[in-house]
């Protein structure tokens, strides 16, 4: 069995420190030929970045990815609309979801998949400081114990 390559283009690490993550969703991504050139060198930002459903399409909004440099006259915006491509029972059911208390749509990362690019989408709601707190001191207290555990095994 061949595994597929997968090249990430670019990563919202900070989205899992200020969410949590209920469901994610890989959706395809609509874009120009200058914003591929620039995703496959890396030139992307996706803090900040959200999507919304308007009229049963979904967009991302302020995903920043940079002109590309040999681009001249053909570049592209660097933060409009883009559009996300998702099965309608797909956005139907987000559309559901989003409209709960509290729950919003994430892009965590852009990456490429059989030469085409793909956002994986998350569901999430946001944490309080008490629980990016509580998720710090869980995560150092997991460093300390595997420390301490190869620290005995010597």
């Amino acid at each position: 069995m061949k595994t597929e390559a997968i090249k990430v283009a670019c990563e919202n690490r900070k989205a899992r420190h200020d969410y949590f993550i209920h469901e994610t969703y890989e959706a395809g991504i609509e874009l120009k030929g200058t914003e591929v050139k620039s995703l496959r060198s890396g030139k992307a930002n996706l803090r900040d970045s959200y999507a919304e459903i308007i009229d049963g399409e979904v967009f991302v909004e302020h995903l920043h990815i940079s002109p590309y440099e040999q681009g001249n006259i053909f570049n592209h915006e660097p933060l409009r609309k883009r559009r996300l491509l998702l099965h309608k029972r797909e956005i139907l059911k987000l559309f559901g979801k989003t409209r709960e208390k509290g729950f919003t749509l994430i892009p965590l990362k852009i990456y490429f998949r059989k030469g085409r690019a793909k956002v994986e989408l998350a569901l999430a709601s946001g944490k309080h400081n008490y629980d990016k707190r509580d998720a710090l001191h869980e995560k150092s207290a997991k460093r300390d114990i595997e420390r301490a555990m190869k620290e005995r095994s010597r």
